[in-house]
């Protein structure tokens, strides 16, 4: 049943409002909820909103352009939170081989595996790593992505790590999307550094986070807690190296062992710890207690055939916020659709649709630490909203695959199809 809300004014006088969107149901995701308002109305200026509520309570608003939907719904715009879609090349070969029965670790000895996308990465230009991440992107916003996190991690050096990070923000310049970035340093150990991963976790801290910090290319700093990757001393000496430099940390945690990895991550009130698969009771409370989200990414537990889930029901119990995204990496989740995560996560995963959404709207937003402006149709949030001819929000979940018509509203303006 839908939830009544009372209308809300942001500090803006109505007189000032620009355009009001009227004729839907409001999806308002407020306190991760459907709350729906029926026949609702969102009044916006200058790219914010500045009034939700009914029809039947709205003020009179002379000025504005009026948009008319014919029914449907509005959702706020959707929160990616968790990609790496900036890489070289791609790896669909390792994936026939592993559909052929070839090993994972058989692909890494031939110089497959994440190196191969290492390799690839370093030896692209700029441009070239740009216009690839753009036929990735496309997807994901034609399907009302409007905020996106985007993170480095197939570099592993110095200069290639900031190359990344440059086209990310690039991106962020170019696109009618709000583009997050994330440096992942810390996700896998260069060649040329190995035996001597205490080494490299040093030039991540010393040289290059400094960098990173000094020319602003990064908004979060991630790393992988991992025994193939990083062990939990190692990331904190990467947690305390961020935070000293005024940077939020992000974790990959627990996706293929329980390191307590997220344990740890919550102790430096990590903005998210995300995969999650092995986490523990422990973690979940240590979690709840940081308001660290947890961010499930079902794409990489569906393309690898794993079996062990999250523990949903221990986030739940706790009351830590879950959040969902699409992974998008060449590896393990070649995912270019959001909505087929909303279907994952609860097919897989065993969310409730309400969860799911919640998962890619305000709680993905609070995993970027965007709670206080995006992911919630509210007065003082940014004008990021999705029209979708559908009788309910769970059609958003039903429907496996395919591109659902919608109009994409960011920043108050009809954003319009993206060509690149």
């Amino acid at each position: 049943m839908p939830v009544a809300l009372s209308p809300q004014f942001s500090s803006a006088p109505p007189s000032d409002c620009e355009s009001v969107w009227r004729g839907a149901t409001l999806v308002t995701m407020q306190d991760g909820h459907y709350n729906l308002i029926e026949n609702g109305v969102i009044a916006v200026t200058g790219g914010k909103i500045v009034w939700t509520g009914s029809d039947d309570h709205c003020p009179h608003f002379p000025a504005a352009k009026v948009h008319e939907f014919e029914g449907g719904i509005i959702t706020p715009g959707f929160v990616d939170c968790h990609t790496h879609l900036v890489f070289g090349g791609d790896r669909s070969a390792e994936f026939e081989q592993r559909l052929n029965g070839v090993s994972y670790a058989d692909i890494a000895a031939a110089g497959g595996g994440i190196l191969s996308t290492v390799n690839a990465t370093r030896e692209a230009s700029e441009d070239q790593l740009l216009a690839q991440a753009l036929f990735r992107l496309q997807p994901l916003l034609a399907e009302g992505v409007t905020c996106v996190e985007i993170k480095s991690g197939y570099g592993l050096s110095v200069e290639s790590e900031l190359k990344m990070l440059r086209v990310i923000r690039r991106l962020g310049d170019m696109l009618p999307v709000e583009v997050k970035s994330t440096c992942l340093a810390a996700h896998a150990l260069p060649p040329e550094f190995k035996g001597r991963a205490d080494d490299y976790i040093e030039l991540i801290c010393d040289t290059l986070l400094p960098v990173v910090a000094s020319e602003n290319l990064a908004d979060a700093v991630d790393a992988f807690c991992e025994h193939l990757a990083f062990s939990p001393a190692q990331v904190e000496r990467v947690f305390i190296a961020a935070q000293a430099l005024g940077l939020p940390v992000k974790l990959h945690a627990e996706q293929l062992s329980s390191l307590h990895g997220s344990e740890m991550a919550a102790r430096y009130h990590a903005l998210s710890a995300d995969h999650l698969e092995y986490a523990t009771p422990e973690d979940a409370q240590a979690m709840a207690a940081s308001g660290t989200v947890a961010v499930l990414l079902p794409g990489a537990y569906y393309l690898l055939r794993e079996t062990q889930c999250p523990p949903v029901d221990e986030f739940r119990k706790y009351h830590v916020p879950m959040a969902l995204a699409s992974d998008a990496n060449p590896g393990t989740s070649p995912a270019l659709s959001l909505r087929l995560m909303l279907n994952m996560g609860c097919t897989l995963f065993r969310l409730t649709p309400e969860e799911a959404l919640a998962g890619i709207t305000s709680h993905g937003a609070r995993a970027l630490g965007l709670q206080d402006t995006h992911g919630t149709l509210e007065a003082g949030k940014v004008a990021d909203f999705i029209h979708w001819p559908l009788s309910r929000p769970a059609e958003l979940v039903y429907w496996l695959g395919g591109q659902l018509p919608c109009t994409v509203v960011f920043r108050g303006e009809v954003r319009g199809e993206f060509r690149s």
